[in-house]
């Protein structure tokens, strides 16, 4: 039966009128003029850098990511993803819940608060942090006193991080869910299921594909957050420098063989983040087909 409705959906579409399509010469010219964009804004800079990497041969490649401090840089790039990401899937799952489920005044606040991190410059969410926890901000003479340190530290780092990324998982979550409604939800509460079991037996099998992909892009920018970081890190080499500061940091001293080299381990990390991304889509694409077989 599927298969007779797909082969009737198949002729329709044949029947229909060649005039309401763009000429074939139109589509060549618009897949080549972004094939040629693509290819000389995004593909040539990824290329060169691996160009650059390895320029001086392998082992200067391998000694410029094997560096103590390069090690360090990934390691609490690694960390403060690990940090954040998470913290902000819980917020991201909660505030689209709370929006998409529930009349509440000061709903259309809470998005504009959400949305907020992609109107402000990173560098002044870096300098909020900065006059709020720095040693003449509003709390640092407290936090002094009792031994704790925000600002250039990592504690500084994972919130300025937080801060960017906040938007992008529930920014993901919150369209897919409004469109789901509550109807699921009140289907099963009525068959006497409880909150929780509502939400995980109903709710993320729903959304699982939308709160992965936010994830994804949530982590995406929280490894290449540059500008926040590099205000609040304080650039302690070896301690407080993640991988973007850290290229920064080579640059400047001339080590271009080095910077390049270390800029394609944060390449390849973005790679393996979008890979993981493009399957996500290809799997969510998938879903609907896999409904009507």
């Amino acid at each position: 039966m599927a298969g007779a409705v797909t082969a009737h959906l198949s002729e329709e579409a044949s029947k229909r009128p060649r005039h309401i399509t763009e000429p074939r010469s139109v589509q060549w010219v618009l897949i080549t003029v972004a094939l040629l964009f693509l290819g000389l804004v995004v593909l040539l800079p990824l290329v060169s850098i691996f160009v650059e990497a390895f320029k001086k041969g392998f082992e200067v490649y391998r000694a410029a990511i094997t560096e103590p401090d390069a090690l360090s840089a990934l390691r609490l790039t690694l960390i403060v993803a690990v940090i954040a990401v998470p913290l902000n899937t819980v917020f991201g799952v909660a505030a689209a819940w709370a929006i998409s489920k529930f009349r509440f005044r000061g709903k259309n606040v809470l998005i504009t608060l959400i949305d907020l991190p992609f109107a402000v410059s990173p560098v002044i969410s870096g300098l909020i942090y900065v006059l709020m926890f720095g040693a003449q901000g509003f709390f640092g003479p407290w936090l002094d006193e009792r031994g704790i340190q925000i600002v250039f530290a990592l504690p500084g780092i994972v919130l300025a991080t937080i801060f960017v990324t906040v938007p992008f998982v529930a920014r993901e979550l919150i369209p897919l869910m409004q469109a789901q409604g509550v109807q699921e939800e009140e289907a099963a509460a009525s068959l006497g299921a409880q909150g929780w079991q509502i939400f995980w037996r109903v709710t993320v099998p729903n959304i699982k594909w939308g709160l992965l992909y936010g994830v994804i892009l949530s982590n995406a920018r929280a490894m290449g957050e540059f500008g926040a970081v590099s205000v609040v890190s304080g650039h302690i080499r070896g301690e407080t420098n993640t991988l973007p500061l850290h290229i920064e940091i080579l640059y400047n001293e001339y080590q271009f063989s080095a910077s390049f080299a270390v800029a394609s381990l944060l390449v390849m990390l973005a790679v393996v983040t979008l890979l993981v991304k493009a399957l996500f889509e290809w799997k969510t694409a998938r879903r609907p087909q896999s409904g009507v077989e």
